[in-house]
């Protein structure tokens, strides 16, 4: 029997498995998930969402979306006895590209080797200027006319791997963290799919430091 094309299409069709860590509230992962869902970032799927704390918000969210949820608590367990029970959830759930989304912790040379070349993050300022913490507080504390968010790969730097994609906003003079940070999630929201969907379709190569499109 001769299957239909639509369905030989299907069964060969593959799609990128991603994984994605949280510690709270999930709205980059929010982010995520929509776009998949969408149709935005194609041929993916999200396998997991995992967090570290059992009070993240983000995990009820992608519940609620029917996606899959884990959590491995970082209570009695040395780092690398963690990053090693994350990365098993992550390798039972066939995960390649892993997201970093509002995940609390530095990842450490066990995990980064695990998945090298295939971590994202982003980060609430223009990388390399404010890594790190507070970065909002940082900015208008230096006085910068501009901040913004960087969707980068992770190495074992802090904040410092390979840029795939930033966006921009002005810093008004009025300015507190709290209403910098809010735009700059704005644009977290509409940066973290279009890097992910990149990554996803490989379109890009990394010459030396740069994340060129091709």
């Amino acid at each position: 029997m001769r299957l239909p094309l639509a369905v030989l299409y299907l069964l060969t069709l593959r799609f990128m498995k991603i994984g994605i860590l949280i510690s709270g509230r999930g709205t980059n992962m929010v982010a995520l998930l929509d776009a998949v869902r969408d149709g935005r970032i194609p041929d993916a799927e999200i396998a997991v969402v995992l967090s570290d704390k059992p009070s993240a918000a983000g995990r009820v969210r992608a519940r609620d979306r029917g996606i899959k949820t884990a959590l491995v608590e970082r209570k009695g367990r040395t780092r690398e006895e963690h990053e090693r029970e994350i990365i098993k959830v992550l390798r039972e759930h066939g995960v390649e590209i892993v997201c970093l989304a509002g995940y609390m912790r530095l990842l450490s040379p066990c995990f980064t080797q695990e998945f090298r070349g295939s971590i994202l993050n982003i980060h609430p300022s223009l990388l390399p200027a404010f890594p790190g913490l507070d970065a909002q507080r940082q900015a208008i504390e230096h006085g910068v006319k501009f901040s913004g968010c960087t969707v980068h790969f992770v190495d074992e730097t802090l904040d410092g791997g390979p840029i795939i994609t930033q966006r921009v906003v002005h810093v008004h003079d009025s300015d507190t963290p709290e209403s910098l940070a809010a735009r700059i999630l704005v644009e977290e929201h509409k940066a973290y799919p279009e890097a992910l969907a990149l990554v996803c379709g490989s379109k890009y190569e990394i010459v030396g430091r740069r994340v060129v499109r091709r």
